[in-house]
């Protein structure tokens, strides 16, 4: 199956993109990917640099005659979404991604598939190698964690870039030109707690809520797909009401930035209401499967019996856990005005796992707007706090507010026109992207951000269109030679 990708066009991109499919690079994980960078721009004889936290920073000169055009950085980030499906074995610190051709589509098998934002990475790659384009002095920035918390973005120190001109390579939708991002904000909850035994006469069952197609929760947010941790919690409330659950595990969701597509949790019942929970199973797998019947179609909810549990979560922190994450707000909260279609602002109830004596849940906040953002954290806050949780606060992060007047904007929709007949889509996102913090440590940038159409990221769904990454790539070496 690499054969065939390293067959597609245009070669130089897949070639590059099949090798980061070889080389485990999950977030917090990027030493392997890191070292193929800085070998690779070795290999070519063109400069290179890390900084501190490890962004790779890798200079190509100008072409001849062009050496009075700008200089421009060509930024991706090296570090991938690690989801797979809970039937599926795969380390993500030691396997390569199993990827393969599906039509007019590459996926991976039962994985993410690193195109966000491997393809990005592929593409800068590609052109630092290939002499014969025509461009202004490139500097390739490969930055490193941005799923989880931005780190290499927050790390790069002021004069770490020469370049006034940044194009970003990690936009989804093919004819879109992003000239701004949401900021984020992440909320950590927990309770602690001393664990209870088990009642006497009680029989455990695990509840099992699969088949969801989560995805990304900024770029996805909007399609009203199930959070499996929200769905599985407004179940659990009514089994305590009705048939006397108590909760002893819950493990749903795993990733802050991914929309939850599982969620199991272990209850114990009296012996005789095990049927009755079993129907209530399938009240509710009715119920789910009308409300998302054209949303979610492989939506699974199911009960089968296990071995009783050790201990139970205290039944006052069992009810404050329900009743919190039922009544928490989830999804889209607001939308842009001057954007219609566009969110403003939103929540992700990412994971609530359960160990020895402690439950904890992590969401991601979004929003253009600062005041919003940090209105949405208060009000989770509070709830919570209401629910005598420990929140706490972190990892805040600026959005990148549009430039009306970026040159580099102006230059890039003639060249979209000219090329495919059409006007691109000025657009901002609700995605988060670097763009934002990179203008904090080198302000001035004139920044936008394109790519290829990459669909379902962060879900084992993920996919690339792959025409559009040919088109991608021809557009990007145009703009390049354009830029003067």
């Amino acid at each position: 199956m690499a054969k065939e990708i390293l067959n597609l066009k245009p070669e130089s991109v897949w070639k590059h993109f099949y090798e980061l499919t070889q080389i485990p690079r999950p977030t917090g994980h990027t030493k392997a990917v890191e070292k193929y960078v800085v070998d690779f721009a070795k290999s070519l004889n063109i400069d290179v640099k890390q900084d501190k936290v490890g962004n790779v920073l890798v200079t190509k000169p100008a072409s001849k005659g062009m050496e009075n055009a700008p200089t421009v950085i060509l930024q991706a980030h090296l570090d991938m979404v690690p989801q797979k499906n809970s039937d599926v074995k795969h380390d993500f610190l030691k396997d390569p991604i199993d990827a393969y051709i599906a039509g007019d589509k590459v996926k991976a098998r039962s994985t993410t598939l690193g195109a966000d934002n491997g393809i990005g990475a592929a593409a800068i790659l590609a052109i630092l190698e290939d002499n014969s384009l025509k461009h202004g002095k490139i500097e390739g920035l490969f930055t490193i964690d941005e799923e989880e918390g931005m780190v290499g973005a927050f790390g790069l120190e002021s004069g770490f870039l020469t370049g006034s001109i940044l194009l970003n390579l990690d936009t989804e939708e093919e004819g879109e030109l992003c000239v701004g991002c949401a900021g984020g904000i992440d909320e950590n909850v927990s309770w602690q707690f001393k664990e209870v035994e088990v009642p006497a006469g009680d029989v455990a069952l695990k509840i099992s809520l699969t088949g969801l197609r989560g995805g990304h929760s900024g770029g996805e947010i909007h399609l009203g797909r199930g959070n499996a941790n929200k769905l599985m919690f407004r179940f659990l409330k009514q089994a305590v009401a009705e048939v006397e659950a108590r909760l002893s595990f819950i493990d749903g969701g795993s990733l802050r930035n991914a929309i939850p597509r599982e969620a199991f949790a272990i209850v114990t019942v009296p012996a005789e209401n095990v049927d009755d929970l079993l129907d209530l199973v399938d009240e509710y797998q009715e119920i789910y499967s009308e409300e998302y019947k054209s949303i979610e179609d492989k939506l699974s909810l199911k009960a089968e019996k296990t071995d009783l549990p050790k201990s139970l979560i205290p039944e006052e922190i069992q009810d404050d856990l329900i009743n919190a994450v039922e009544a928490c707000p989830n999804g889209v909260i607001s939308m842009l005005q001057d954007f219609p279609g566009i969110v403003e602002s939103s929540t992700n109830i990412a994971s609530v796992k359960s160990s020895e004596g402690l439950v904890e849940i992590k969401f991601l906040t979004r929003s253009s707007s600062e005041t919003k953002k940090y209105a949405l954290d208060s009000s989770i806050n509070s709830l919570f706090s209401l629910a005598d949780a420990k929140v706490e606060a972190v990892n805040a992060y600026p959005g990148w507010q549009p430039n009306a007047n970026s040159a580099a904007l102006e230059v890039m929709k003639d060249i979209y026109i000219r090329k495919f007949g059409k006007d691109p889509v000025v657009q901002v996102v609700h995605a988060g992207l670097e763009c934002g913090i990179i203008l904090d440590s080198t302000p001035g940038l004139d920044i936008v951000s394109f790519g290829p159409t990459i669909m379902n990221p962060h879900s084992p769904d993920e996919l690339v269109e792959i025409d559009t990454v040919e088109r991608f790539y021809d557009y990007l070496i145009t703009i390049l030679e354009e830029l003067k």
